[in-house]
């Protein structure tokens, strides 16, 4: 048994302390806007905070993850959160939408350190985050958006 603390809440999870996050939230807890894209953490769909810090859950053992504060996009809240969400919504970054979970929870991560991020500052944030339908330029815009709305 994993004591995992997830948006909040704390659960008791039967689960080996070896599988990774992801199925831990996907599978036992019934969260699913954290996605599965790769497997190998290349991708970045499966984006999550840990303690506040952007992880790929895919390859975070659930025994890491015990006794840290866990984030999903179900989770996210507060001023950084919302100007994310608002500005992706203002510009219609999704185009399919997979990655998008992963993308915001980055962006929140970034945003939340550096309120004033240069294209280069938000390139680094980003990069691991593949979006197949390559609203990348979008994405940018909307962080830039949301840092604006920060006061940035």
């Amino acid at each position: 048994m994993v004591n995992l603390t997830i948006n909040g809440t704390t659960h008791a999870v039967d689960a080996d302390p070896d599988m990774p996050l992801l199925w831990a939230i996907r599978d036992l807890l019934n969260l699913t806007g954290t996605k599965y894209g790769c497997g190998i953490a290349a991708c970045g769909a499966c984006t999550v905070h840990l303690d506040g810090q952007p992880v790929r859950s895919c390859q975070t053992p659930v025994s890491e993850a015990s006794g840290k504060a866990v984030t999903t996009i179900e989770g996210v809240g507060g001023q950084v959160a919302e100007a994310v969400q608002a500005a992706w919504i203002k510009l219609d970054v999704p185009q399919c939408g997979y990655c998008q979970s992963g993308q915001i929870m980055s962006a929140i991560g970034l945003l939340a350190e550096n309120r004033r991020p240069t294209d280069a500052d938000i390139d680094a944030a980003m990069s691991g985050n593949l979006c197949r339908c390559a609203t990348y330029q979008r994405i940018r815009g909307a962080v830039k958006e949301a840092a604006k709305t920060l006061g940035a």
